[in-house]
């Protein structure tokens, strides 16, 4: 039997700190399934549609990863996907402490869904999606923090929306 992980998030936009646990997640698990949440309380800036087709095109160098969009509870998404556990990062204290409450969450309603922490390296422990589309907003330079596509993208997004 595969030993098949679920990764999921909003990646509006995926960073290279997603790409470093992406890519971790790979080389643990037989096969890792990237979920794009369509039910997320965050007001996004990409679509999911679009989201989604920047995380296919990042994780093409993966061919142990898959991408899809999921909508619901990511308990029931990760058991219809046949997953052993549920991968989420670390970056620092904070994202414990939700991640933490979330796991127990998820672990009252599928007690078999596992959640596995990856911790964030260095390099990436301040990098979030909030941050780049922030830097980006205010002109700022984001390509040490996101691949050369999303960058591209994100910074065509952002010019449309200021016209």
């Amino acid at each position: 039997m595969k030993r098949r992980v679920v990764y999921p998030g909003a990646f509006d936009p995926v960073t290279n700190g997603h790409l470093d646990v992406i890519g971790r997640a790979a080389r643990i698990f037989d096969e890792v399934i990237v979920g794009v949440a369509a039910d997320t309380p965050k007001n996004t800036t990409f679509t999911l549609d679009e989201r989604t087709a920047l995380l296919e095109k990042t994780c093409s160098a993966f061919p142990t990863v898959r991408v899809v969009s999921f909508h619901g509870l990511l308990v029931d998404w990760a058991e219809r996907m046949k997953a052993v556990a549920v991968v989420r990062g670390l970056r620092a204290l904070s994202d414990f402490e939700y991640e933490f409450e979330m796991a127990l969450a998820n672990r009252k309603l599928r007690a078999e869904v596992e959640t596995v922490f990856l911790m964030t390296r260095e390099e990436y422990a301040c990098i979030s999606s909030k941050l780049v589309r922030e830097i980006a907003m205010l002109g700022g330079p984001i390509s040490s923090l996101v691949p050369p596509c999303v960058a591209k993208a994100l910074t065509a997004k952002l010019a449309r929306k200021k016209r």
